[in-house]
């Protein structure tokens, strides 16, 4: 609806029509907006589980030890760790760190069990 970049539209609301409207800034132009939602926060979006902050968790004397082989150096010695995820919905996964490389990562074969069963449910 309008030739200016799209930075210069923003959401507006028309009171007297009661509806939104996209307005440009530079030249009034203005057009319905099909879209009413200006911003959505959806906390339980389900989403792949990450590692959090891991800075040094090698080296913390805290964390229990295990023989697992690190998908990056090969090393066979990382601590462990579970997420604390406020989501109900997280699966409970272990997260690895190497000690000698500082590499995050899953067990490979957590990832694949949850290959196999991603791929039954689709059967």
């Amino acid at each position: 609806f309008c030739h200016h970049p799209r930075f210069s539209i923003s959401p507006q609301s028309d009171p007297a029509r009661r509806v939104m409207v996209l307005w440009c800034r530079s030249c009034g132009a203005e057009e319905p907006n099909q879209n009413i939602c200006v911003y959505r926060n959806d906390l339980l979006i389900i989403t792949k589980e990450k590692a959090g902050v891991t800075q040094d968790l090698g080296t913390d004397p805290t964390l229990p030890h295990c023989d697992i082989d690190c998908p990056t150096c090969h090393h066979h010695d990382a601590v462990f760790y579970q997420d604390q995820s406020k989501r109900t919905e997280t699966r409970m996964i272990l997260f690895y760190v190497c000690t000698h490389c500082g590499t995050n990562f899953v067990d490979p074969a957590v990832n694949q069990k949850g290959a196999e069963l991603a791929e039954d449910a689709g059967d």
